[in-house]
């Protein structure tokens, strides 16, 4: 197969499957209450506090910019309707994201070693992959996390591959992006960091010592220029005044003040969450998919966080698999992936705030890029893939009422689709 062949592939399923019913509902959806207030207060200029940094949010209000978007909506509880059809533009920026994101994968599933029908089969797992596909069908920021942080790695991997030093500095660009819309973003070019050290203590060379102060460096000032951006939008008093002292509300401090004050009470805030959640679940239920989320229902029309039951589990199989594996082998990339996946879970060992099934996304695509890293390698691939994404193809229309909320299931069809009582 060939590599654009293999792309138009993977990107005319992407397309389809995000773009249809693309806008639907016309109602607020979980946290898009939330996104919505910080978006509209880019344009009302008054101050607002949000625990992530502000990238994602500035993203969506540049597209809400552009097209004449008008603030007003209150964005006051989910299922509340909106008045006109200006926040499909809102919507817009994270369905291309998400739409963009199993090409990325396909392109680093190659750069991995695999070959084209195994990274063509990986990118179609996560095309087929429910809940990834709802995080980015609404106005909410795992999209932009997702398709910078794996963008990095894709990056940084062709840089590993063929020592361009453009693709380096590309993939510290797309990590300082990831960051700067959660902070889980980190974790990308920790990964990238750690590779590098590895790189400096093997070979010491000023070339890697110069890649290494760019990794640092680039997405630092990025991070930091955002938040000047974002300081420089929100100038009036507004409800995000309560979280700041005095001197931060009557701007004395400097914006490097502004900046360290902010990140501070952002960390706080974070550590102060308390508030328990009917739908929350703890880190070690996820690669199990054991409490997806209901984020949205009009009558018996229902929309959950609900993975692809066949693409979760496996890949569940495939990354405890790999992680056994590495017990007994040599293989860097088993090595590799294994240890992306614990660094993307393991953290939130530590965390008593409540997390959510959606914590877990950046471990999912791992998993999924362990498991077609296995398959990939035995005689039969070609058949294997084939097979399992037939059954994910089937999976996903099985389940599609609940990812696009149409069509409407009656109660029976409904609890049909409720297969572990932990699902309602």
């Amino acid at each position: 197969m060939r590599k654009h062949l293999a792309i138009i592939i993977v990107l005319l399923a992407s397309i389809a499957v995000h773009f249809a019913f693309f806008g639907y509902p016309k109602e607020t959806v979980f946290d898009e209450v939330h996104f919505g207030k910080f978006v509209s207060g880019y344009f009302t200029h008054e101050y607002f506090f949000d625990i992530h940094p502000p990238l994602g949010k500035l993203i969506i209000s540049g597209a809400a910019k552009v097209t004449g978007f008008e603030p007003g909506f209150s964005f006051g509880q989910i299922g509340e309707t909106f008045p006109d059809s200006a926040y499909l533009w809102l919507r817009l920026l994270p369905t291309i994201a998400g739409t963009l994101l199993p090409i990325v994968i396909f392109l680093l599933a190659l750069e991995l070693g695999m070959s084209k029908v195994g990274a063509t089969g990986t990118g179609l797992l996560v095309v087929f992959e429910s809940a990834l596909l709802v995080q980015s069908r609404f106005m909410l920021l795992d999209a932009f996390l997702l398709l910078f942080g794996f963008g990095a790695w894709w990056l940084y991997a062709r840089y590993r591959n063929t020592e361009g030093f453009g693709y380096l500095i590309a993939a510290a660009v797309l990590g300082g992006l990831a960051v700067s819309v959660k902070w889980t973003g980190a974790t990308f070019l920790g990964m990238i960091g750690l590779l590098e050290l590895v790189n400096i203590i093997r070979t010491y060379s000023i070339r890697r010592l110069v890649a290494l102060a760019l990794l640092v460096a680039i997405p630092a000032i990025l991070y930091f220029s955002i938040f000047a951006l974002h300081f420089a939008l929100l100038q009036k008093p507004g409800p995000g005044d309560a979280f700041m002292t005095p001197a931060f509300r009557e701007h004395r401090l400097s914006s490097l003040g502004q900046f360290i004050e902010l990140n501070t009470e952002m960390y706080r805030a974070n550590a102060r969450l308390t508030a328990t959640h009917p739908y929350s679940s703890s880190w070690y239920t996820w690669p199990f998919m054991l409490r997806p989320i209901y984020y949205w229902n009009s009558g018996i029309a229902k929309i959950y966080l609900l993975g692809n039951p066949v693409v979760w589990w496996a890949s569940t199989f495939g990354i405890f698999y790999v992680l056994l594996s590495t017990l007994g082998t040599r293989n860097k990339i088993l090595y590799l992936i294994s240890g992306a996946y614990l660094v993307n879970l393991l953290p939130f060992i530590g965390i008593d705030r409540a997390m959510f099934l959606y914590h877990y996304f950046i471990a999912l695509i791992i998993a999924i890029i362990a498991l077609a890293y296995l398959i990939d390698h035995l005689k039969s691939r070609t058949k294997v893939f084939a097979g399992l994404i037939a059954l994910a193809v089937i999976s996903f229309i099985f389940f599609a009422p609940l990812t696009y909320g149409k069509p409407e299931l009656p109660q029976e069809q409904f609890n049909h689709r409720v297969w572990l009582k932990s699902w309602l």
